[in-house]
């Protein structure tokens, strides 16, 4: 189950969160230490750099948040990054820097790395998006499972029990999702890889792979 360890998906020099991260094995075992590792982050930030609207939130003096735009805690916003009009970040969001959170976009519960792009009518919910990694418009991440039993990750013809319930997509970096999709709880997308726009995903995509209509996955030239 190598391909969806931490040490395969992402370069942790690209997220505040690197230190946090190495801790784990896999990224969905830290899903539920988010929030409590966002306001311990979120105390060492100096107040020259981050702007401290709210309990527990914290947003850099460079970032641009737009009026209509709420920001719930716990959150840190990053350097440069840009949360457009009636973004809704509902809290535990981890936010790098020269990111965008889009129109109508909702975050929860999710570390993005730096320049993650989430611009268009997305949700993204108990997920890590990796470095570079962009979500095509209206593409979400389905984050439980109808039946609301525990997501297991299935890969290489075995299969992962988490033991959670709300696990959304583990995207590695440079992951691009078309428009329309959705990533079903615990799909798991390797580093360089692309999703057709409208495809319904499952399972492990592994890196340097297009996922094409009908979940026919191949590699990439």
């Amino acid at each position: 189950m190598n391909s969806v360890k931490i040490s395969e998906l992402y370069d942790l020099t690209h997220t505040a969160a690197s230190d946090y991260l190495s801790q784990f094995t896999y990224p969905w075992e830290a899903l539920k230490g988010i929030s409590d590792f966002i306001i311990m982050l979120g105390g060492t930030l100096s107040p020259d750099e981050y702007d401290n609207p709210s309990e527990n939130v914290w947003i850099h003096k460079t970032a641009k948040v737009f009026p209509s735009a709420y920001i719930g805690s716990p959150c840190i916003i990053g350097a440069n990054t840009e949360v457009r009009h009636c973004a809704f970040i509902r809290g535990s969001a981890l936010v790098g820097e020269n990111c965008v959170v889009g129109n109508s976009v909702e975050l929860k519960n999710v570390i993005l790395f730096d320049n993650v792009q989430t611009p268009h009518y997305n949700y993204v919910g108990d997920s890590i998006l990796g470095y570079k990694s962009h979500m095509g418009a209206g593409s979400i991440t389905s984050n439980v499972k109808s039946d609301k039993t525990n997501v297991v990750i299935k890969s290489e013809g075995r299969q992962l029990e988490t033991g959670i319930k709300k696990i959304g997509a583990m995207l590695g970096d440079f992951v691009e999702v078309g428009c329309n999709s959705v990533l079903n709880p615990g799909t798991i997308v390797g580093r360089n890889s692309n999703i057709y726009p409208t495809s319904c995903v499952r399972g492990v995509v592994p890196s340097e792979s297009i996922y094409k209509t009908g979940g026919v996955i191949v590699k990439k030239l």
